[in-house]
């Protein structure tokens, strides 16, 4: 598909109409409703110099290309640029903004592979980084004394649900003149908006809410500046991290029920961590919309809705959680989240292996924890299947 062929869908349209339509039309030369799979390396050119928008796909590939225009119309931004995974968009994101002797910012509570790859990769290549506590007074501020090219920050985070205020961050890291980038992975566009809180730009793992149903892996980083866009594209194109055509293919068609399945997640999610929270054998439950949530106000503030994710500890500790976890039925223990699946993350052995103890010790992240994607069952079917697991 042409690259100047798009879909008449404006901002001011719906974001469940701009997640079916936006960036994308029936194909012009079949009429097809979906995008083709153009899986192909390979584009004849018209003659030297002249081509159709594509000439080879690891610089840019019309399926492919369609999900960025999507993504960006949902957001109301620039066309995005896609990844192979989250942990590629989010590594050239660095590479395109970072150099040796940078430092950058990072929220304390944030996806393992993101401190894995800060730590034992790029402080290779003198790029250091400071894990600060936003909502602590004055954290941020004593951090960013040092000179700082980028502040990441992931909320909710992974896997504590800890909240950061994101219009905070951006009115102290801007008046530093440092931009910000946004993990919006757990809530999307459909509960969270970024851009309108002041972010610079937003990373997503796609393979998680985005997609939603396990069937392939992704990354993309969204921003309304071109100048960075095409910083990011350049490392995009010169690390040849790109999204595949198949791969796309299958997220455009999951982002076409994004906010309906975004909304029945949030559902599901409160009415389980509600029962939880109820339970004698429960030490304690973290859900952004349960009233006992800590930083439930802020959740109210700059949350749509609670989202899909939960965690919660047993007053049994690590062995009670682990027994839980080997005990489930229905609910599937993996490392992922975001699906149609329920399933059941041990995040100390699992997501955040690779955090040394002390640092998931002071991030909340214990031995017990355990981190509960809600699926899209039946939420009686999902609290039974926790029930039998409690009972033994």
């Amino acid at each position: 598909m042409p690259l100047d062929l798009l879909s008449p869908i404006t901002d001011q349209q719906s974001f469940e109409t701009r997640s079916i339509h936006g960036g994308v039309q029936p194909d012009p030369t079949t009429g097809a409703i979906l995008t083709p799979i153009y899986q192909c390396s390979t584009f004849v050119q018209e003659a030297v110099g002249r081509d159709k928008g594509y000439t080879y796909s690891r610089t840019a590939n019309p399926t492919v290309s369609a999900l960025e225009r999507q993504l960006g119309a949902i957001e109301g931004c620039l066309p995005a640029a896609c990844f192979a995974t989250g942990m590629a968009a989010i590594s050239s994101l660095f590479f395109a903004l970072l150099q040796a002797g940078d430092h950058v910012v990072v929220s304390d509570v944030v996806y393992g592979g993101t401190v894995r790859l800060l730590r034992q990769i790029l402080s290779r290549f003198g790029v250091s980084a400071s894990f600060v506590d936003p909502s602590q007074p004055g954290a941020l501020e004593t951090a960013l004394q040092r000179p700082t090219r980028l502040v990441l920050i992931e909320t909710p985070g992974n896997p504590t649900l800890k909240l950061v205020d994101i219009a905070s961050v951006c009115e102290t890291a801007h008046a530093h003149g440092v931009p910000v980038a946004v993990d919006n992975t757990f809530l999307t566009a459909a509960l969270q908006d970024c851009f309108a809180l002041g972010a610079d730009l937003v990373v997503y793992s796609t393979t998680k809410f985005i997609e939603g149903h396990n069937s392939t892996v992704g990354g993309a980083v969204l921003t309304r500046d071109p100048a960075l866009l095409e910083k990011i594209r350049f490392v995009q194109n010169s690390l040849g991290c790109g999204q595949s055509p198949f791969q796309a293919w299958l997220t455009l068609r999951g982002l076409k029920t994004l906010r309906l399945r975004l909304q029945q997640h949030s559902a599901n999610a409160l009415q389980v961590a509600r029962w939880l929270e109820a339970h004698p054998q429960v030490a304690h439950v973290a859900h952004p919309f349960l009233e006992s949530f800590p930083q439930y106000a802020l959740a109210k503030r700059q949350q749509k809705d609670g989202g899909g994710l939960l965690a919660f500890e047993l007053h049994g500790g690590g062995h009670a959680g682990i027994a839980l976890m080997n005990r489930v039925q229905l609910c599937s223990l993996a490392e992922n989240l975001g699906a149609v699946e329920t399933l059941i993350t041990h995040p100390a052995s699992m997501t955040h292996a690779a955090v040394p103890e002390e640092d998931r010790a002071a991030a909340g992240i214990s031995d017990g924890l355990v981190r509960l994607s809600v699926g899209l069952e039946s939420p009686q079917d999902i609290i039974d299947d926790l029930a039998q697991a409690l009972a033994g």
